[in-house]
């Protein structure tokens, strides 16, 4: 589910962030067991480097499993998956709060994990600094799945197949916490959207209509900003103008400095069509209402992006045309992809 507050100290890990180098397509290699993340030409290096954690198929397939076995959590009822779909692009079931053990239900929205190896941080308030502790967030949040890591990892050493698994992708006798996450590591690097409509037209591939390429300028003009391409976000924190009482402090829980309050990260767009509901606390329930916010919802506080002073000007048109556009950027390739179903 993902959804925070919770801070992982940099100095505990001491992992290294480096620009890794472009890899031009994912592609399985018979002879050496290698995979490697797909995408277009366009698209940034990512931020995540993968010399510590070659992805092979023993590895992706080994970080499936555990992805989906319920086991990590600490009643057996809830997996990684439950919260973060395929078939929602790996965001939710579309529900505004996630449930987690015990049905208790979190404070944030469950966002789309898909590109993940080009953020920098993670999660709604940027509490976690590395793809590869991302993980121990959920596991560990008392009402998400509500377990410690070395239950978790005494659980997985009495399961015969996993301690098997674990040997064949690592190479390891003991499965360790570390092994654990960088197998998670390895099967969520490879969750990469890039192949919606937008990108067959960016690649030559398709032509957009005439009102979807309105809609694609729009955009450009009031929403670029914040939700740049290629990935539809800049992974900077914004108050958006939700509240000017704040519940959730939201960046300023990590920062501790009052002028993050009510900033959250800037979500990609890329499938928002099938990530409803919006904003880190799931409030609005269509496109057109983000958009009605933006024009004419704005409120002021301290914090408010300084590019919202005087909301986003939309005619009804306007919007239609944009919303139109959004649509461009589901990728129906992703949420049917064999690879990633259990």
């Amino acid at each position: 589910m993902l959804q925070g507050p919770f801070f992982i100290p940099m100095k505990r890990f001491s992992l290294l962030i480096i620009l890794l180098a472009v890899l031009s397509c994912r592609k399985e290699n018979t002879a050496d067991n290698s995979l490697s993340p797909a995408y277009p030409d366009y698209f940034p290096a990512p931020v995540y480097q993968f010399n510590n954690n070659t992805v092979n198929k023993d590895r992706f397939e080994l970080g499936k499993k555990l992805f989906f076995d319920p086991v990590l959590s600490l009643d057996s009822t809830i997996s990684c998956a439950k919260c973060h779909a395929q078939v929602h692009a790996f965001a939710d079931h579309n529900v505004s709060l996630s449930a987690g053990i015990n049905g208790l239900l979190g404070t944030r929205n469950s966002p789309s994990i898909t590109n993940m190896i080009w953020s920098p941080t993670f999660m709604w308030d940027g509490g976690v600094n590395h793809i590869e502790v991302f993980s121990v967030a959920p596991i560990t949040n008392h009402v998400e799945m509500g377990e410690s890591m070395l239950s978790v990892i005494r659980k997985l050493n009495n399961i015969t197949a996993y301690r098997t698994a674990f040997k064949k992708a690592y190479n390891i006798d003991e499965i360790t916490d570390q092994a654990m996450l960088r197998a998670l590591t390895a099967y969520m690097s490879m969750i990469i959207s890039a192949g919606s409509k937008y990108d067959e037209y960016r690649q030559g591939k398709t032509s957009l209509s005439a009102s979807e390429l309105d809609g694609l300028n729009l955009f450009r003009q009031k929403c670029a900003g914040c939700h740049s391409e290629p990935l539809f976000t800049d992974y900077s924190y914004k108050n958006n103008g939700l509240d000017s009482v704040f519940n959730d402090l939201g960046r300023e829980t990590i920062t501790t400095n009052s002028n993050d309050r009510g900033k959250f990260k800037v979500p990609s767009l890329r499938n928002v069509e099938l990530t409803y509901p919006y904003m880190h606390d799931g409030r609005f329930w269509s496109l057109r209402e983000v958009l009605d916010h933006y024009s004419n919802g704005i409120v002021i506080s301290p914090s408010l992006d300084a590019s919202l002073q005087h909301s986003i000007p939309m005619t009804i048109q306007e919007k239609e045309r944009i919303i139109e556009f959004l649509k461009t950027l589901t990728d129906w390739n992703l949420v049917s992809d064999q690879m990633f179903n259990k």
